[in-house]
């Protein structure tokens, strides 16, 4: 486009919008105007505004400051219409019918967002860990078979692999067919720091975790887990007791106590299951034990070489015990009246 066509394109649209602005009697045919001419996806300005790219190299200096001029120049136009129709319903012929609004009345309150409780926690949680040297890392949502059942020592005949248990989600192609499934534990991520990283490791994972539970007071089909690992040499069931005491007392309180139960799991060996005591009862607090020789060996280490501890936690388990919450639905519901509370 030649620069002196561009321009003059640019003195019409300018005259066009100042007509328009000025003969508008309402707000609503003002906005009418504004959104023809100013719109910021279909308004005539922006669409000689793109016109730009057509006009030559030599010439876009001078077609861009006559494009800003024009743009003032609109902008001005609109905001006398605007201050015009204002001052109108304000006063004059049409006082009688008062004020738009009255300046003398409190405006309404503000009401400011927080930090859902569940987010809360898991800050509070990620500064106990991390003082206790864990670094935080993350992992995928959506897991195949290996990272959450074959690498932790979770065999095709258990349990826990029943498609009545997990939310299995389709096939990877990419993964010789295998079935995709929302993560059931954050072990997966566990797997997937020790395959990339020689040790020691000290890490925990935070995220969302899914599993078809019927919905009750403390069940959800997702939820939230605080996964922690340490492999290193010559680590030992003293060292995983120390950590879980140390957080405990930490997070819940230096009177709270807590006690270990022989369990199993999979992928440790020996598993426990740690408890607190809480409100005159005990209760669980998670799974932990030391890291079994198999999932060691399944990423590559050398299980004569190395040792380390597990653990997983609840993060609503903590969250409802803090808040003294008794429902689980009530950190899901999103009723503001709830979470205005935390």
């Amino acid at each position: 486009m030649a620069l002196s066509e561009f321009l003059q394109e640019l003195d019409a649209l300018k005259s066009d919008a100042s007509q328009r602005f000025e003969e508008a009697s309402t707000q609503e045919g003002l906005e009418s105007a504004r959104v023809e001419f100013m719109g910021a996806k279909q308004g005539k300005l922006k669409a000689t505004q793109k016109q730009m790219g057509t006009v030559d190299k030599a010439d876009k200096p001078m077609a861009g400051k006559k494009l800003n001029e024009v743009k003032s120049a609109i902008d001005s136009a609109f905001e006398a219409a605007q201050s015009r129709l204002q001052a109108g319903a304000g006063g004059g012929a049409d006082s009688a019918k008062g004020p738009r609004f009255d300046v003398t009345v409190p405006g309404a309150t503000v009401q400011l967002g927080r930090l859902h409780p569940i987010t809360q926690t898991i800050e509070e949680l990620k500064d106990i860990m991390g003082r206790l040297g864990f670094s935080v890392v993350e992992g995928p949502e959506i897991e195949d078979v290996w990272h959450n059942f074959e690498a932790l020592n979770i065999s095709p005949e258990h349990p826990a692999r029943d498609p009545l248990d997990n939310f299995y989600i389709g096939l990877a192609q990419a993964t010789n067919n295998e079935p995709r499934l929302l993560r059931s534990q954050t072990s997966t991520v566990q797997i997937r720091v020790m395959e990339k990283t020689k040790p020691p490791i000290r890490i925990i994972s935070l995220g969302r975790v899914y599993r078809p539970d019927e919905v009750d007071a403390t069940h959800y089909p997702m939820f939230h887990q605080m996964e922690g690992l340490l492999i290193d040499q010559r680590v030992t069931m003293s060292d995983l007791k120390s950590v879980l005491r140390l957080f405990a007392t930490s997070y819940l309180g230096g009177d709270v106590h807590i006690r270990f139960r022989p369990s199993f799991f999979p992928f440790t060996e020996p598993s426990v299951e740690a408890d607190y005591y809480w409100d005159g009862r005990w209760v669980e607090f998670g799974g932990a034990g030391m890291v079994d020789p198999a999932v060691l060996t399944a990423v590559g280490y050398d299980p004569e070489q190395v040792t380390g501890f597990a653990f997983g936690l609840g993060i609503e388990r903590l969250c409802m015990m803090r808040h003294n919450i008794r429902d689980i639905r009530h950190l899901f519901n999103n009723d503001t009246r709830f979470l205005s509370q935390f």
